[in-house]
């Protein structure tokens, strides 16, 4: 027996040794897989704290080196900062001063490059410890977080950069996922959307949102009791109400015309004609539009993202995703990469699909130099929307609007309030159509809140969150382009240095300091138009 004791002893000895050996201490650390949390290392790396950034992926940078090569930047004044020099390093390959239309590969080199650079500490390729103890608190602090290598991460202050907000919904903090009701907040883009129940003359094909001919949802068509296609619910949306789901996701796709690059389309294991049947329908009711927005990129490469009715968008497949395990998540991954395989198969060889958009679709391919591990598909789901914290201040439509001004800014924000469809449905006349479509461009750019960065303080006082900021559906529709997340993840390592150097819970730093160090960076919080405003192009 005392054989036995001295063992366990040792035992639990050498387990706290080595527990204590895997942790390590830091100012700030940054968990994340966007460029937001690239910008917040840096800056915190720059302004002397001691700081690690615990990225969940095998590369750096989120969907700005994944495939979103157009960035969407309504207004390059109202972009400052490392988002800037990004842009900047990018566009020096390019021998230009600055580019937001770029191939992935580039826009790697220049992250990568400013990281290496930096001397920044990076580890790669590790997740959060999501069950019980993988965050540690005490009181309304996190003292540190537990990855699933064993390894641990303590700081004086954290910033969860993720896309899907992780860390923050195992610290305990208050957030929503899906769409707000419009009477909660005084809106009237948010909870469900829906075109109107006409008959589609009443569309035309500029309508790039929804369906412009009659689409039969059933199975066998005309017969109700032979199912609805995959992804189609019966459930007529009631405008404004809110509900649990959230914007569709895909993969952004870079793809070239170049036959030395050009790797054809080919038909995925696991295909399934039925998953397309919509596609094809609607071509059939006489929808001849190309169902995808194209952007030119360099080197005769293209960014290809969903548009139209059917595209590329897998609407409905994703509303586990925010909550779902790991292995979940990669199953929905999964379904998301053999959908878009299969969509891009059907468009380019599909007999029932028109001759013009099939001689289009096959001119294209994935590119031989680009994701190479991939065969050239992008390694990252482009995660529009997931968790939103809800903080200290939420940004709504009213922001976006400027029918308010939110306090504190620190970044600017000017993309159109927008959401990818969320669903499809059936209409009381018999068809398709889709739920959740929004598009209304902001007059001019609007400041982002730091509040929105926040949790409430009795929740967290030591966390910040610029990615799955404090925002509602369809404001954080606004917000959620690459260079804001960027800016934002930059302004939230500021306050985090503020914080670690004076002792102060984040809710408690004085916003006049940080507005100081946004100046010093050039990060632009007040529109102030331009001479000759440039709209990106």
């Amino acid at each position: 027996m005392f054989h036995q004791t001295l063992t366990v002893l040792a035992a639990l000895l050498i387990g706290a040794c080595a527990s204590s050996a895997q942790t390590k201490t830091y100012d700030i650390v940054v968990y994340g897989d966007s460029a937001a949390a690239v910008a917040a290392a840096l800056q915190a790396k720059r302004q002397g704290s001691t700081v690690v950034l615990v990225n969940t992926t095998t590369f750096l940078g989120g969907m700005t080196c994944s495939g979103l090569s157009a960035s969407d930047i309504f207004h390059r004044e109202a972009v400052g900062g490392v988002a800037r020099e990004i842009y900047g390093r990018i566009g020096q390959h390019y021998g230009k001063t600055y580019v937001d239309y770029f191939e992935p590969h580039v826009a790697q080199g220049a992250i990568d490059a400013l990281v290496k650079e930096s001397g920044l500490e990076v580890v790669m390729d590790e997740q959060l410890d999501r069950g019980p103890g993988g965050v540690a608190k005490q009181g309304d602090r996190i003292t540190s977080f537990r990855t699933l290598s064993g390894k641990v991460y303590a700081a004086k202050v954290f910033i969860d950069a993720s896309y899907v907000g992780d860390l923050m919904a195992a610290a305990g903090v208050s957030y929503a996922v899906g769409r707000e009701p419009n009477a909660q907040f005084g809106e009237t883009l948010n909870g469900m959307q829906r075109g109107d129940d006409k008959p589609r003359t009443h569309y035309t094909q500029k309508d790039k949102d929804h369906f412009i001919k009659d689409v039969d949802p059933y199975v066998k068509p005309g017969d109700p009791t032979s199912g609805l296609l995959p992804f189609v619910y019966a459930e007529d949306p009631v405008k404004g109400a809110g509900d649990h789901r959230i914007q569709a996701y895909n993969y952004r796709l870079c793809v070239t015309t170049d036959p030395a690059k050009r790797l054809p389309f080919a038909k995925p294991a696991g295909y399934r004609e039925l998953d397309h049947e919509m596609l094809l329908r609607n071509f059939e009711a006489g929808d001849l539009r190309f169902p995808s927005l194209l952007h030119k990129l360099p080197n005769g490469k293209t960014d290809w993202n969903s548009m139209h009715a059917v595209g590329t968008d897998y609407v409905g497949a994703n509303w586990e995703y925010p909550e779902a395990s790991y292995a979940r998540r990669r199953e929905i991954e999964a379904a998301h990469e053999l959908y878009i395989r299969g969509h891009l198969w059907t468009l380019a060889n599909h007999p029932r699909v028109p001759e013009s958009i099939r001689k289009q679709a096959s001119a294209y391919g994935l590119c031989n130099d680009e994701f190479k591990p991939r065969g050239g598909f992008s390694p990252m789901i482009y995660i529009r929307e997931a968790r939103r914290l809800q903080g200290a201040y939420v940004m709504t439509e009213l922001d976006c609007k400027g029918k308010r001004t939110p306090p504190e800014p620190v970044a600017l924000a000017s993309f159109g309030l927008d959401s990818h469809a969320v669903r499809y449905f059936v209409t009381k006349r018999g068809f398709l159509e889709r739920d959740g479509v929004i598009w209304n461009v902001p007059p001019r750019p609007y400041g982002v809140s730091y509040r929105s960065l926040i949790p409430k303080k009795e929740e967290c006082a030591n966390l910040l969150v610029p990615v799955c900021l404090s925002a509602t559906h369809a404001a954080h529709g606004s917000i959620r382009m690459e260079p804001v997340f960027m800016q934002l993840g930059q302004a939230a390592a500021m306050a985090a240095g503020i914080a670690v150097r004076d002792t102060l819970a984040v809710q408690d730093v004085p916003y006049g300091r940080v507005r100081d160090l946004l100046k010093e960076a050039n990060l632009p919080v007040v529109w102030t138009a331009p001479a000759k405003s440039k709209k990106a192009k």
